[in-house]
């Protein structure tokens, strides 16, 4: 029914959806799509009715597409915002959260990239070679939005970092991008623990301080 809240999913056709147990819904006449991308926007259309949230799935993951609900209170809320952010307080307010999130932002960056260099461990004849890694890793996973394990908050910094330079390797150290893998479950996951114990491998000879040959995949990468 319209007036409860739900999750759905999209439907096989255009203008339907589908509910969590799987029946097929029509959004009401009334109703319109409003797009993710204004958090403070949709807080605003799910706080005057009952809202439809529309996901889709990303792995293991589902995320909002956005929303669907009354096209009268979508547009009674665009009004309403448009009012509060033309006034010069929340231009103040604005520019004062945006200095905050990126200060926060670069400290994040500084600490994960300390701990992805504590991670490598590499001895003092390879702490060029560390620098250079960290760096390359962290500029990869800690951008807002990336959706890469250096975002998330299920799992301590320490762990992110391991993660991330282990899917960094992944990437760039490995066959697995031109990889054919049989879509059986958990096959991708089997190879990923084969490829990230290669990994864990090909970073030893640097954390011993052995010779590392020209042909080293991760010498090549860091080139």
């Amino acid at each position: 029914m319209p007036n409860i809240n739900r999750v759905v999913l999209p439907g096989g056709t255009k203008g339907t959806v589908l509910s969590e147990s799987g029946e097929v819904l029509t959004p009401p006449e009334d109703w319109a799509f409003l797009p993710a991308g204004d958090s403070a926007l949709t807080k605003s259309v799910k706080a005057k009715s009952a809202t439809w949230v529309l996901r889709v799935c990303r792995g293991r993951r589902q995320i909002s597409k956005g929303i669907w609900a009354k096209e009268a209170h979508i547009l009674i809320s665009l009004k309403e915002m448009d009012a509060k952010r033309s006034t010069p307080e929340y231009e103040r307010r604005r520019k004062r959260e945006l200095v905050r999130r990126d200060a926060k932002q670069k400290a994040y960056v500084c600490e994960f990239c300390a701990e992805v260099a504590h991670f490598l461990d590499f001895h003092p004849r390879y702490q060029n070679k560390a620098k250079l890694l960290a760096e390359k890793v962290t500029n990869h996973a800690t951008p807002v939005g990336s959706g890469t394990v250096a975002r998330t908050k299920r799992i301590p910094v320490v762990q992110r970092a391991e993660a991330a330079v282990i899917a960094w390797m992944r990437h760039h150290t490995t066959a697995y991008d031109s990889m054919k893998i049989a879509r059986v479950k958990g096959k991708r996951r089997e190879v990923r623990r084969q490829l990230a114990a290669i990994s864990i491998e090909k970073l030893q000879a640097y954390r011993q301080g052995r010779e590392v040959a020209e042909n080293c995949p991760l010498k090549k990468a860091l080139i």
